[in-house]
């Protein structure tokens, strides 16, 4: 056998982008034109099929030490697994993988055995040598491991040239070296391993190995939803945001969608042998990525898992830094995507902390597969419900979209939940019922398989910041009032509702008064003494009063607005409770509650001391101020907050001694809330507002602090500028020409008769 290079060469990442040349395209188009690619409520899962028992997997490899295998080996046991996938390339016959190989093969865990080609060698592949190099490789995996293993993948994410190396003929000529080798000794075939959800290129690939007569027994594709978010969103990438929500192609038609396609070509099985959501790609918009990172593993398995379209779906690496079940402690990654090839474990036994992840996975394990899925009671529109049916128990798994909540009690019956077990989604089993369900999966059961129904009316659905520590949610529900309470327990929620209801609240008075325009803002106190703030509309024009209608009341949100925050990690009050009186058409009789915040000045006061030519207030220099007050922008924006109302009042200040400004946003039931860093356009409506105040040469600089640092840099263009001058327009014309200025000549003209 010649000996082939070493895999350390599949560090190299050239040109971008897969390739697909016209002979692959003229396969795929006639199958998209004629309606192939058509799914009508594709987006809705039915029921009726069974969850394989091994419905779940984790990718898995090793290292030199072997301890590692061992913390491997004993996850797979505690997770329950019945299947893993495991990558193996040049020179691992004698390393460490295959020492772990041979340890799992002594198991009855199943094993996908994915076979990666060094990036240069895959270059290579129409090339002689390379080629020869290729099937003495393939040859070696299958009279040593191919009787053993479930079955044998390859593609390695083919569709990614920067990651695999494979242009469209170097690609099959892989192929067709290991299907002939591994067909002839009866060895199962998975593959192509295409990465994310590229429908034509399945379709392609397909129909290019149907008629060389080698498809294969396992079609593979890592169905990923991580860009999109959340797992239920409809995916913007495909044709845009404004035709999103109409093609709803949302995690589950996506699945459904490759299995016709799998079904039309008469492959047998489909298996995703990769996804996951990496920690730092959450952490561009949410605090707690780690307990999102396992929301979102629950609610994609129960989501794949409801769609029937696969037979088995694996999580990504067991061990990493970054999307791991299973922390290694290195905070590092490799130059390639471990979804390319998982090649190795970094970090040591001593430094592995196991994940949230981890239990998500294992709770979903336990309570799912082997079920029968009877199909879903709510899904595609902010909540989810989906029913199985598991020997004589009746589960429910339930959850919402990000940072909202509904109220158990408006789904179910008393009489149901009184029968109700019910399992977080870790596996714990609770001891009572929440208030809520969240975006973190609950698996409701029932010892019986009579149907447990829920209200069809729609549920009230609140905003929240789940991972608040020490905090919980509580609903106000009685004959008047409705709306939220935010405690450390019970019993001080109760003190809440009791002495900050509106039927108890103090009224405004001079001394409490902090603020009274279109809304009333006053200080009352606390249930621990302190003094809190409670804010009430006092007006409502006609045309927002016709508006407005179908929108929640304003303390709905600002309530709304501040969980948000809280979940995006932008400082705002904390908020207490909201109450709106029910049946109120005036939309006056409501009332958000938050903490007072501890502040020194606001953003206008210090920007209209800039703009008298002070260089200088309260100690800071009007350049330190600026690029603060810049980074914090940035900050807010990239968080995916729109404010719509960054007056210089709305922002507080706190100066600390090192100089240090902490700013924090109030009047905040206006922002609107994106799952991306928002457009351009947006961030220059909210600069306008906070310029206002200040003087162009001031505006040049934060201007220029903040367009500097974007992701984007932009300049000081004309163009750029042109919502300035607009802004500035818009107020002077209303000093002299609005309402107020209306009032203010009446007033003058009633004055001098």
């Amino acid at each position: 056998m010649n000996q082939p290079p070493s895999s350390t060469e599949n560090t190299a990442l050239p040109e971008n982008g897969p390739v697909m040349n016209g002979r692959l395209l003229r396969h795929a188009l006639p199958y998209a034109l004629t309606g192939g690619l058509s799914f009508r409520n594709g987006h809705i899962p039915q029921g009726g099929h069974q969850i394989p028992e091994d419905f779940v997997g984790v990718g898995v490899t090793t290292n030199d030490d072997p301890a590692t295998d061992e913390v491997v080996l004993e996850a797979i046991r505690v997770l329950k697994l019945k299947q893993v996938r495991l990558d193996f390339t040049y020179g691992d016959e004698d390393g460490a993988v295959a020492r772990l190989l041979e340890r799992l093969l002594n198991t009855e865990v199943k094993v996908l055995l994915s076979l990666v080609q060094p990036f240069r060698e895959a270059q290579q592949m129409k090339q002689q040598a390379a080629q020869e190099r290729w099937q003495d490789f393939i040859n070696m995996i299958a009279s040593r491991y191919g009787k053993r293993v479930a079955a044998v993948e390859i593609g390695a994410t083919c569709n990614r040239r920067r990651w695999a190396g494979y242009d469209t003929q170097s690609f099959f000529n892989a192929w067709d070296i290991a299907w002939r080798c591994l067909s002839a000794q009866g060895i199962a075939i998975a593959g192509p391993n295409i990465s994310d959800f590229e429908p034509l290129y399945n379709i392609a690939m397909l129909k290019e190995f149907r008629a060389l007569g080698q498809l294969p027994d396992i079609h593979t594709n890592n169905l990923f939803s991580e860009r999109v978010t959340e797992p239920e969103r409809f995916d913007h990438r495909i044709l845009g945001i404004q035709l999103a929500t109409r093609l709803r192609f949302n995690l589950v038609k996506k699945a459904r969608l490759l299995r016709k396609i799998n079904d039309h070509f008469g492959v047998k099985k489909m298996v995703t042998p990769a996804a996951f959501w990496t920690l730092p790609r959450i952490e561009r918009l949410l605090l707690n990525s780690e307990q999102k990172q396992a929301d979102y593993l629950s609610r994609y398995f129960i989501l794949l898992a409801a769609s029937g379209a696969f037979d088995q779906v694996n999580w990504g690496p067991l061990i990493c830094a970054r999307e791991g079940l299973i922390d290694d402690g290195t905070g590092s990654y490799p130059a390639l995507e471990r979804i390319t090839h998982y090649r190795s474990v970094s970090g040591q036994v001593t430094d592995f902390r196991v994940r949230p992840a981890f239990q998500a996975m294992q709770a979903f394990n336990r309570l799912i597969p082997g079920s029968v899925y009877l199909g879903p009671l709510q899904t595609a529109d902010q909540l989810e419900i989906h029913v199985f049916q598991q020997d004589q128990h009746l589960i429910h798994a339930a959850w919402t979209v990000n940072g909202q909540a509904v109220a158990l009690s408006d789904l179910y019956s008393e009489a149901d939940l009184a029968t109700a077990a019910c399992f977080s989604r870790d596996g714990e089993a609770l001891s009572q019922l929440p208030d809520l369900i969240t975006e973190a999966p609950v698996y409701l059961r029932w010892t019986t398989t009579q149907p447990i129904n829920i209200h069809h009316s729609p549920a009230r659905v609140e905003h929240i910041y789940r991972h608040w520590p020490d905090k919980q949610y509580f609903v106000v529900n009685d004959a008047n009032w409705r709306g939220m309470i935010v405690a450390n327990s019970a019993e001080e929620a109760e003190q809440i509702r009791t002495q900050l209801h509106p039927d108890n609240l103090p009224a405004a008075d001079e001394q409490s008064l902090l603020r009274k325009a279109r809304n009333a803002i006053w200080k009352v106190t606390g249930i621990d003494g302190e003094q809190v703030v409670v804010k009430k509309p006092l007006k409502m024009h006609p045309h927002k009063r016709l508006l407005d209608r179908h929108k929640p009341s304003k303390a709905h949100r600002s309530w709304n607005a501040a969980g948000e925050m809280l979940r995006r990690n932008v400082p705002t009050a904390k908020p207490i409770a909201y109450f709106e009186k029910v049946g109120d058409e005036s939309q006056l009789n409501n009332y958000f509650i938050c903490e007072r915040v501890d502040y020194d000045f606001t953003a206008r006061e210090m920007l209209s001391a800039f703009a008298e030519g002070h260089t200088e207030f309260d100690g800071i220099r009007d350049k330190d101020a600026y690029q603060q007050l810049a980074t914090f922008l940035l900050h807010l924006h990239g968080r995916g907050i729109w404010f719509r109302d960054l007056a210089g009042g709305n922002i507080l200040v706190k100066k600390h001694a090192d100089a240090r400004l902490e700013f924090t946003l109030v009047d905040i039931n206006r922002a609107r809330f994106f799952n991306k860093g928002i457009a351009f356009k947006y961030c220059l409506s909210d600069l306008a507002r906070i310029c206002n105040k200040l003087h162009w040469p001031g505006r040049h600089q934060l201007l220029g602090m903040y367009f500097s640092q974007r992701f984007k840099p932009q300049k000081l263009t004309f163009r750029n500028l042109l919502p300035f001058y607009l802004y500035d327009f818009k107020v002077s014309f209303k000093r002299r020409f609005g309402r107020k200025a209306v009032r203010r000549i009446w007033r003058k003209l009633r004055g001098q008769q």
